[in-house]
């Protein structure tokens, strides 16, 4: 067994002392506390991961001190220090934890340790945990082709090791096998392929994650565990992680065939760098009045029902965040009318005056907005909570043309992203595809803007569409309205633009200059 250094004597068989000393003790203290902790994070459940930590002691040198490992084959969030493996820094076991009665099995150290050992001796590391998070498994999972994982600009990455925000994080991947031990090999083989790399993660298994020390390797491990789960997520949302913008995923046809929506934050290695990427994705953004849905629907059975229904709501909900929230926004918004004479504007007294009299003067206010139309955030709000109540007591259902569910499904299955918007709220637009005369139609969309982004008449509304969308150039975005004006103000920021000509709709200028469309099908 090999000798160990301490205090400048040798360590040995003989040094129960130290192997009972404060320095071990507190080790083995801390990692059962921290498998505690990771059990809960859904790290170390079902008996899998590990985690092991040195010994710290400032009079012995890092490669020279003692490895504390935790057991194998254990409930890992009821550990004792006692369960605890002491070792030297070469792996030799110098401290094996007593056996317990059955139903606990006999005393195993951690399958890990050939794994844990090569961290110590190639990156002098001074802590090393083994994490079966789930987020560690399914992002290896998403390109079963990947050698590597890549995100870039996200916060999380500062609080990798020698990364910063700007940054492109790479960690490798390396095929699982039947037994732990026999990953040695090609753990060791990506950690001197990857100088930078404090992680290495293991495709449909977990990941490996060591720091400089305990609190290095587990802000290390959180910090992977959140990226890993973003970049989840946004593939889910058909978006690149990879890229700076964090743009649409390229559609890749490569070995598995075409159609395939490959994630470019996952690099396929060798195997798959000759496959040539299509045409960006493009992003579609439709407007919900006189293009997805008839505009008698809004005059004829919305607007009615909110003007029947706002004093109702309101006396109901009156002492509600909610509520109380919108009546601010009303009352800054009357305000703002009432200083340019605005037509139908009324004052709204101070609360201190009633809850009837505040009532009725917001009912006037919200009539007359009602009646002329207005595109407002103030009563688009409040008209979206008035509908969800509509829509909870079934007194509402929510209408689209009948080619709007096929081709929504369409363009959902071939990876084009499409987003609503309108001059409803965000919440409007969900109760109106969520509630549909088709059913829940949410499902093929990608996301929903309303006026808090713009008036939709200004062309700078889409430019700030566009950011948000990922896309490379406005161009990859087409927008499709019945309104001439809004048409005119996507295309001056440059999106490509179709105008929706449907039952019930308005005239357009002549010479307008606009492809139209009767239906989404010719899209």
């Amino acid at each position: 067994m090999a000798a160990v250094a301490v205090n400048g004597a040798k360590l040995g068989t003989a040094s129960q002392a130290y192997l009972e000393s404060r320095a071990v003790s507190d080790t083995k203290v801390l990692i059962s506390d921290l498998c505690r902790q990771f059990y809960n994070l859904g790290w170390v459940s079902g008996t899998g991961g590990s985690i092991t930590i040195k010994v710290h002691d400032d009079s012995v040198p890092k490669p020279q001190q003692l490895v504390v490992m935790s057991p194998s084959g254990v409930q890992k969030e009821r550990m004792l220090p006692e369960d605890m493996y002491v070792l030297s820094p070469s792996g030799s076991v110098l401290s094996t934890p007593s056996p317990k009665p059955y139903p606990h099995k006999p005393p195993k150290c951690s399958d890990c340790g050939p794994l844990f050992m090569k961290a110590y001796e190639m990156r002098n590391a001074g802590a090393v945990i083994h994490s079966h998070g789930i987020e560690s498994c399914l992002v290896t999972m998403i390109n079963p082709l990947a050698k590597e994982f890549r995100i870039t600009h996200m916060e999380m990455i500062k609080g990798i090791k020698g990364h910063g925000y700007y940054d492109e994080l790479v960690v490798p991947i390396i095929e699982n096998t039947a037994y732990e031990y026999e990953l040695t090999e090609s753990l060791a083989k990506a950690i001197e392929a990857y100088p930078k790399t404090t992680a290495v993660l293991v495709r449909n298994h977990g990941i490996y994650i060591w720091g400089d020390s305990w609190i290095s390797a587990k802000t290390q491990a959180e910090c992977y565990h959140y990226l890993f789960d973003a970049a989840i997520k946004l593939n889910q949302l058909g978006l690149d992680p990879s890229t700076p913008i964090h743009g649409p995923i390229q559609n890749v046809k490569g070995v598995l065939g075409s159609g395939i929506h490959r994630n470019i934050s996952v690099k396929a290695g060798t195997a798959a760098s000759d496959n040539k990427s299509g045409p960006s994705q493009r992003c579609i953004v439709l407007d919900i009045e006189g293009t997805t849905t008839p505009i008698s629907f809004v005059t004829d059975v919305l607007f009615p029902y909110a003007r029947n229904n706002v004093g109702r709501h309101l006396s109901a909900t009156y002492d509600t965040a909610e509520t109380q929230d919108d009546i601010k926004l009303l009352r800054s918004q009357v305000q703002d009318d009432l200083e340019k004479g605005v037509v139908g504007s009324v004052p709204i007294p101070l609360d201190d005056v009633g809850k009837e009299e505040v009532i009725a003067a917001l009912v006037a206010n919200v009539e007359s907005m009602i009646k002329a139309d207005r595109k407002i955030t103030a009563l688009k709000q409040l008209q979206g909570h008035i509908w969800r109540t509509g829509y909870e007591k079934n007194e509402l259902e929510g209408v689209v043309f009948e080619d709007v569910p096929e081709a929504l499904k369409k363009w959902h299955d071939s990876g084009i992203k499409v987003y609503i918007y309108s001059s409803g709220s965000r919440l409007a637009q969900r109760l109106i595809f969520g509630n549909s005369n088709y059913g829940d139609l949410r499902e093929y969309l990608s996301g929903f803007f309303d006026t808090t982004v713009g008036n939709k008449r200004e062309s700078s509304s889409y430019a700030e569409i566009v950011q948000s969308v990922g896309v490379d150039k406005p161009s990859q975005v087409l927008f499709v309205t019945d309104v001439f004006q809004e048409a005119v103000a996507a295309k001056e920021a440059g999106l490509e633009v179709i105008v929706s000509i449907r039952p019930g709709n308005g005239p357009l200028p002549e010479n307008h200059g606009f492809k139209t469309i009767n239906s989404f099908s010719e899209i």
